[in-house]
Formats: structure tokens, C-alpha cells, sequence
């Protein structure tokens, strides 16, 4: 046989090969393809049946087939049609979580409880955050129905839900993502005389309240009855994320709600031990939204609250801020619940020693102003720090605005009382020279006649921030 025959007819047994195996190929790629449409519609059946027999509604019209691909798609359709979750399904959606925290800090948040008072902006995504992450048993407080308003920071309001209570809204968007969490929604307001009805049971309290009253009462509830609680401040008219910090409420600085409600724990005989969400940042140039003059003509603005020194101006929110306010609150919470808690945070700007030298000098030079008549300084080491670093940005009053080698607060206008917006920030010796030339003077114009006009223009401009943080403690 010739070379050229010999290889045309291996040719010819190569290319039978191919259609054989192609065929072969063919036939069972066929038979799996029946095979899985037959098995489809054994799994629809079989689904079929099993809501007819719990006398469940199927979740779609029944003009709609069900497309199952698998044994997975029957356990979700399962557990939506009202039987019990899959121990299998809910380990594969916490797999992240798994990961992270481990099979013990795991059975440690899925057996955890939390109650979050507050579902508002911060409340709503600390909630979502905390059944996403496997905590399956959650109670949500809140008085308030979802506004137009609410819209912009809410973790789970649609313009469907304008007009219902938060919690409702947020207890059904939580069992459509967690339906083995027991999600309890009150439509009721925390009050202390009846707190112990709300709070017992749960391992965690979330503070996301507006109202101070209440929420330093709640604090003070948790605090006393050893309750752990982890508290939000305020997010209002804030829009620096990186100036979001996690720290006891002791440590705070510069937030304004902070100050007012440590103040007020302070009073109770509580200093600390309450850990906080809050921001350094101080608000900017944003306002309350006044109320319109016929709401005064209704009586006193205080009558008008839904109770006792809840707001009833309109705050100014920047909707991520009181997200980012929810996230750390979950965060936080997750991680202590799992024995896997944020150690070492990074530490905030701390000058305390600065802010104490400071404070002594101002206290010092007010004493000697007033003499005997002296009582206490109307201002402490924190608001020091804010009129030192918030005010006048750690620099001097005066042009060019030197950062001070000895910074020193000083009075502005020494016919006034010493308070935040009558405070300047210059170096030592010209905080003499200050109050040489117009401590013992008496004159108003002492200090503009001293600096000069741009000097007090920009006295004028701190002053008016200043008044701005004193309304939002008020």
C-alpha cells in the first residue's frame, strides 16, 4: 500500500472517531438535559405540595412557573412560603461573618439579643446591619411614622412606607433578608418609669434617640441597672466622615450633644463608662429651620413637642452621616458580642495638658479682673479645646494668625461676661497686652481700638460659630 493510501485511510478512521464521539457526546449531553427538566418538574411538584399541605400562598401568581434549578431553590422557597430556614442556607448567607469571627464568636451574635431604641436614621441602620450580620432577636422602639423627610438617611424607608411607623417599616425589610430573626416593632416611646418592660431580656441597648431628656434617662437606666448600652450622638448638621470617632463618652470633645448629655450624667454621678458613637467635627454654617410665626401664636414652642424637650425644629441631616453613626453602633456591638472587641481605637487629637495650662491661665487673669466678687469660670477644659481648636483652628486672632508658641484665651469684649462667643484665642504676650489695654479700661471698643477692624471682623465671624454650638446644646 502507497504512503498516500495508507494515510487517507487514517484520515478516514480519525474523522468516524470524531463523529462517534460527538454522537456519543450528542446522546448523553440529551439524556442530562431530560434528566434535569424531569427532575425540575419532580422539585416543582414536590414544592407544590408541600405549600397546598401547610396552607401557605405561593409567593407569585400561579400563572408564573417556578423555575427550581436545584435542592437549594427548594429550601429557599421553603423557608419564604413560612417553613423553617435551613440551618445550611443560613450558614452559607453569615459565610462572611463565619469567616471573620469563627464558629464560636458566631453562635455568640446568633444567640445574641439587642434593643434599639430610636429606628430613625442612625437606629435603622444599626438594625439592619446587626440581623445581617446574624443577631436573631431584636426588638425596635420608636414613636415616629416615616415622612417625605425621612427618605434621605433612612435604611429601609420607600415612599411606600410615608405614613407608617419606623418600626414596622424597618421589622418587615429585616424578616424579608432574616427569616429565622424574631423581630419585635413597638410603636411606643421609652419612658424610664416603665423602661424595665422594654429592656428585659436583651443583652444590648442601642441609644438612637433624638430627645436628650430621654436619652440621658435611658443611659442612666442601662447604666444603673448594668445594662450594656452603646449610645449615638449627634449626626445633625455634620458632613466629615473622618471626624467620626468611637470612645467613652468621658473622653468625648466638641460635640455639642456629647457635652450637654455628659454634663448631665455627671450630675447623676455617672463620669463614664458608657461607649459612644460622635463626631469632632463642629457644625458649620446650618441652621434649625425656624417655625413659622403661627406656631408661636399657638403658645409656648415647648407645648408643641410630641413630650418634654423632644425637638420641634427641623434638623438639618446630611443623610451617609447618621448611616456611618448606624454602622459603627453595629460594628461595635458585633465585635464585643463575638469576644472580638475594637481594642485599641485610634486615639483622638488629645492636648489635655495644653488644654489645662490654658485653662488655669484664663482662670487666673479672670480672678484677678474680678477679685473677690470671683465664682468659677463659666467655661470648662473642654470648651478651652473648642474655642482653641474648633474656633479659631489653633491659631492667633490677630493677622497673619500665627500658630502661638503659649496659647492663651482671653476675653474679646471685657464689658461682657466671659462666655464661648466672647473668647479669643492669642499668644501669651499679647494676651497681656490685652488685658492691660482693655481689662481695666471699660470700654467696648477698647479691643477693636487695640487690634483694628479686621482683627474684630474676624472676632465677629468666631463669635457667630460660637452662638451657633451654644443653640445646638440648647
Amino acid at each position: 500500500m502507497s504512503s498516500l493510501s495508507l494515510q487517507s485511510h487514517r484520515s478516514q478512521l480519525f474523522a468516524t472517531a470524531v463523529a462517534a464521539s460527538l454522537s456519543t457526546v450528542g446522546v448523553v449531553y440529551a439524556w442530562n438535559a431530560l434528566s434535569k427538566q424531569r427532575k425540575r418538574r419532580e422539585l416543582n411538584d414536590e414544592i407544590r405540595r408541600s405549600i397546598a399541605a401547610n396552607g401557605a400562598a405561593r409567593p407569585h401568581s400561579p400563572d408564573i412557573d417556578i423555575q427550581l434549578q436545584g435542592a437549594e431553590d427548594v429550601k429557599i422557597l421553603r423557608s419564604q412560603a413560612g417553613f423553617e430556614y435551613d440551618e445550611e442556607l443560613l450558614k452559607e448567607q453569615l459565610a462572611r461573618n463565619y469567616a471573620f469571627f469563627g464558629e464560636e464568636g458566631m453562635q455568640k451574635i446568633r444567640g445574641g439579643s439587642v434593643v434599639v431604641v430610636g429606628a430613625g436614621g442612625v437606629g435603622s441602620w444599626a438594625a439592619v446591619m446587626l440581623v445581617r450580620s446574624g443577631v436573631s432577636k431584636i426588638r425596635l422602639v420608636d414613636f415616629d411614622y416615616v415622612t417625605l423627610s425621612s427618605l434621605n438617611r433612612h435604611a429601609t424607608a420607600t415612599l411606600a412606607d410615608v405614613g407608617t411607623p419606623k418600626v414596622k417599616c424597618v421589622e418587615r425589610f429585616l424578616k424579608g433578608i432574616a427569616p429565622w430573626a424574631h423581630v419585635d416593632a413597638c410603636v411606643d416611646i421609652w419612658r424610664k418609669e416603665e423602661g424595665r418592660d422594654l429592656l428585659d431580656g436583651y443583652d444590648w441597648v442601642v441609644d438612637a434617640i433624638d430627645n436628650i431628656q430621654t436619652k440621658v434617662d435611658l443611659l442612666k437606666y442601662c447604666h444603673s441597672n448594668n445594662i450594656k448600652v452603646f449610645s449615638s450622638m449627634g449626626a445633625g448638621a455634620k458632613c466629615d466622615p473622618t471626624r467620626i470617632q468611637i470612645s467613652d463618652i468621658s473622653h468625648t470633645i466638641y460635640d455639642p450633644l456629647a457635652r450637654s448629655v455628659r454634663r448631665r450624667l455627671r450630675l447623676l454621678g455617672i463620669n463614664g463608662g458608657i461607649p459612644v458613637v460622635y463626631s469632632t467635627e463642629v457644625p458649620g454654617d446650618v441652621k434649625l429651620l425656624p417655625l413659622p410665626v403661627e406656631e408661636f401664636q399657638k403658645g409656648p414652642v415647648k407645648e408643641l413637642n410630641a413630650f418634654d424637650d423632644f425637638r420641634v425644629r427641623i434638623l438639618p441631616v446630611l443623610g451617609p452621616l447618621p448611616a456611618i453613626f448606624g454602622l459603627n453602633v453595629a460594628t461595635y456591638i458585633l465585635t464585643e458580642m463575638a469576644g472580638k472587641p475594637i481594642s485599641n481605637p485610634l486615639p483622638i487629637k488629645n492636648r489635655k495638658k495644653l488644654y489645662e495650662r490654658m485653662y488655669r491661665d484664663l482662670l487666673h487673669r479672670e480672678q484677678k479682673l474680678a477679685g473677690e466678687q470671683f465664682n468659677r469660670l463659666p467655661i470648662d477644659e473642654d470648651d478651652v479645646g473648642l474655642v482653641f481648636e474648633d474656633f479659631y483652628r489653633g491659631r492667633s486672632a490677630l493677622p497673619p494668625h500665627d500658630v502661638p508658641a503659649r496659647p492663651t484665651l482671653a476675653r474679646w469684649d471685657y464689658t461682657k461676661p466671659l462666655s464661648l462667643d466672647n473668647c479669643i484665642v492669642l499668644e501669651f504676650k499679647d494676651a497681656e497686652k490685652h488685658y492691660e489695654a482693655c481689662g481695666k479700661s471699660g470700654s467696648p471698643t477698647a479691643a477693636a481700638d487695640l487690634w483694628g477692624k479686621e482683627t474684630e471682623a474676624i472676632v465677629q465671624r468666631r463669635a457667630s460659630e460660637a452662638r451657633q454650638v451654644r443653640d445646638w446644646v440648647m
